[in-house]
């Protein structure tokens, strides 16, 4: 049963518009002509983002872009990513080795850095992101987001509901992608582009002003149950982790996962680690003749584990 609504429906719009004006300052014409460049014929765009100390010569972006040379099906979605970056040294960076490359940046709030989980610079990262994923879905754009810390070995779009309007990874999945106390993951997501999730967005966004101190994760989990959600009629729809896998719950299938996730763990080298590793695991993979492929499986989590 969907619960009480925290938050009224006109002072979620005011919220959002006055928070929306006050923390970034995009450049609406710059912001249309990189997406409308990316987008696939539907008007859906991958999207991840990005500040300094990910996109390193040997951190996390370039692992991530690995991913989609060596994958199945994959190399061309390169053509439909955007690298939102949250600092001028990740935009210098993007330009050097990517086509579609947005800055992102957010006046007085300096994201270059390692932004440890759950500290104050986290939180803003978090929140900066999201407000932004609202405004791409209000230009009409659908998306996939993603997270750089996963890795693509086969094309998702396949995989996605046909009734859903915002489908969500999990670090850990019940089995029923209906079912709300699935335990959602915020570094992967498609979202169609339509007047519900356009409020949804605009609901999430606002509610940090109810539940300070949490990343959108958790309060995703609180809004899940919102009755205000309910109303809107958004259809929410959970990833099977066998697809959409992680270190939380790793995929049990490497003949299907499309994209593993070196969540459930913290710090960047350890991270990096892992990522290569799965990296490493699937080339085994495919270097095995199929009848093979069946006997193996990850070496991951190595440091993450710790």
């Amino acid at each position: 049963m969907a619960g009480q609504s925290s938050v009224d429906r006109t002072a979620v719009l005011k919220l959002t518009d006055a928070l929306a004006a006050r923390i970034q300052d995009i450049d609406d014409a710059k912001l249309e002509e990189v997406l409308r460049g990316a987008a696939m014929a539907n008007d859906t765009v991958i999207l991840t983002t990005l500040n300094a100390a990910w996109s390193e010569p040997g951190s996390v972006l370039d692992v991530f872009l690995e991913s989609f040379r060596t994958g199945e099906s994959t190399r061309e979605l390169l053509d439909h990513l955007v690298i939102v970056s949250l600092d001028t040294a990740a935009h210098a960076r993007c330009r050097q080795v990517h086509r579609h490359c947005f800055a992102l940046v957010t006046g007085g709030v300096d994201f270059s850095g390692q932004k440890n989980f759950m500290t104050d610079g986290y939180l803003k990262m978090m929140w900066s992101r999201i407000n932004f994923l609202g405004q791409v879905l209000e230009k009409g754009f659908s998306f996939i987001f993603t997270d750089t810390d996963i890795v693509w070995f086969r094309n998702p779009l396949p995989h996605f509901y046909l009734d859903g309007d915002f489908q969500i990874a999990c670090d850990h999945f019940t089995g029923d992608p209906d079912d709300l106390s699935n335990a959602p993951n915020g570094g992967f997501a498609y979202v169609r582009s339509n007047s519900e999730t356009i409020e949804f967005y605009r609901f999430w966004y606002a509610a940090r002003e109810k539940h300070p101190g949490l990343h959108d994760q958790d309060v995703l989990n609180s809004i899940k149950h919102d009755s205000f959600v309910a109303d809107l009629g958004v259809k929410i729809k959970f990833l099977s982790t066998e697809l959409f896998g992680g270190l939380c719950e790793p995929s049990r299938n490497m003949s299907r996962v499309c994209t593993m996730h070196a969540n459930c763990c913290i710090g960047l080298s350890r991270k990096i680690s892992d990522l290569n590793a799965m990296l490493r695991d699937w080339r085994r993979f495919m270097a095995l003749p199929r009848d093979d492929k069946h006997s193996v499986s990850w070496t991951v989590p190595r440091n993450c584990r710790y």
